[in-house]
């Protein structure tokens, strides 16, 4: 079965930078599972996969156009330190914050007296990235799958935080 929309695709990939950096792999973990079209990866590497079946292998460089935006100076954001009262705050933490359009995960930049400066850029936006790897495995998606948005039956909701921890 060829990659196409509502196809649930099991792949195994590694994610560099420009300097060959391995920013995210399944190497020595699960393969990654999601369904084709529905937006849960990135444009550049949907389309890079419609059409491959089982076995293919992939390797594409995508501007961040093509992947996760480019960096945007107006999701960095300054907030009250009182926000975060009763919790420990530190440079690199990442939550998610209840925005206008929605829950975003954001990722804490700095930490003063007063303070808390917050980027809520995708932490490779701004990035040319290199992604490459092989399909496993391709099944249609059940209506469950379609209706509830994600893959079922591989893996235990609990077990990943909600389900879908790469989110690529």
């Amino acid at each position: 079965m060829s990659i196409s929309d509502n196809t649930v695709v099991t792949l195994d990939f590694t994610v560099t930078n420009i300097d060959g950096e391995v920013l995210d792999t399944t190497e020595d973990k699960q393969p990654l599972e999601y369904i084709h079209g529905t937006g849960y990866l990135v444009s550049g590497l949907e389309e890079e996969l419609e059409g491959k079946e089982v076995g293919d292998s992939f390797n594409v460089t995508l501007r961040p156009d093509q992947a996760y935006g480019e960096r945007d100076t107006s999701l960095i954001q300054s907030v009250p330190g009182e926000l975060f009262d009763g919790m420990e705050v530190a440079e690199g933490d990442t939550f998610v914050a209840e925005t206008d359009d929605g829950h975003r995960p954001v990722t804490i930049i700095e930490v003063a007296e007063e303070s808390v400066t917050v980027d809520g850029n995708h932490p490779l936006a701004g990035m040319t990235l290199t992604f490459n790897g092989v399909v496993r495995a391709t099944r249609a998606a059940t209506a469950e799958e379609l209706e509830h948005g994600h893959v079922h039956g591989a893996h235990d909701h609990d077990e990943h935080d909600g389900c879908c921890d790469h989110h690529h």
